[in-house]
């Protein structure tokens, strides 16, 4: 914490956050897709405040002019775009979708994630750390989805991943985070960012993983699902920068019996 403090002022702003020698002030990272049409995506991803946006590259039109296309409304001038391997269930497709992402658009820091089966999708970490050693020996610079196991997260850390991901919950279940005490162990262990991916549900959930420390939170469902997609990137950009403050601040320590804000002595009587 003393680091902390040295660092910042009562006055002093969020520097934002580093990953792969790239910077963004902004600590919430926008999925894509799910939304009702792409010019909802774009007012929605424009109102989050966010600078990196994901996309699915199996899943959008990225190259033919005579189809809706994503960058008429995420302008990729405006916006990084990290190309991510949404919909691989194994570590085959996943480097393969990403060795024609980079031949497509040049792209070389990417976000791999390699799914188990449904009904859960849970990330398959065999797959994962087959799919993160390709990709890191195909000079990729690797960003990676994987389960909130601390013991996981450190070897892919080693083997050169550039940033953890792992998830709060079930991809597109709005949960929140199930699981605070392993994402607070990665984090407090981890030399690289760590981004908590998968499972906010509203702007508490995205608080609280800025709260645990952790450099960015990404998210899709919980933005395009939402009754007012626009109004809840709104309230997300809100709640990952007071999560953040909050961290920086240091909350005040949890204790059992009451402690009075006013002393109880000399009192009028």
């Amino acid at each position: 914490m003393d680091g902390i403090q040295a660092a910042i002022s009562a006055d002093s702003v969020d520097e934002g956050w580093t990953v792969a020698g790239r910077n963004f002030r902004s600590r919430l990272i926008v999925g894509t897709g799910r939304y009702k049409d792409l010019e909802e995506t774009g007012r929605a991803i424009a109102a989050s405040g966010a600078e990196v946006v994901t996309v699915a590259v199996r899943r959008v039109n990225l190259a033919d002019p005579k189809a809706p296309m994503l960058q008429d409304h995420v302008d990729p001038k405006k916006y990084f775009y990290l190309p991510n391997t949404a919909g691989c269930f194994t570590a085959q497709d996943a480097v393969r979708t990403l060795r024609l992402a980079r031949e497509a658009g040049g792209w070389n820091l990417v976000k791999l994630e390699v799914l188990g089966p449904p009904p859960f999708l849970y990330p398959d970490m065999r797959a994962t750390f087959e799919a993160a050693e390709a990709l890191l020996k195909d000079g990729f610079e690797v960003m990676v989805y994987c389960a909130d196991d601390p013991v996981a997260a450190k070897r892919l850390e080693e083997m050169g991943c550039c940033a953890i991901m792992p998830l709060g919950a079930p991809i597109g279940s709005g949960l929140g985070l199930q699981n605070k005490v392993m994402i607070r162990a990665i984090v407090e262990q981890s030399k690289v960012p760590v981004l908590v991916d998968a499972g906010v549900g509203t702007a508490s959930d995205a608080a609280e993983a800025m709260e645990l420390g952790c450099d960015a939170v990404l998210m899709n469902s919980a933005i395009a699902h939402a009754q007012h997609p626009v109004l809840m990137a709104r309230a997300m950009k809100a709640a990952v920068e007071a999560g953040r403050l909050a961290y920086l601040a240091g909350r005040m320590k949890r204790q059992e019996a009451a402690d009075p804000s006013s002393p109880l002595t000399g009192l009028i009587r």
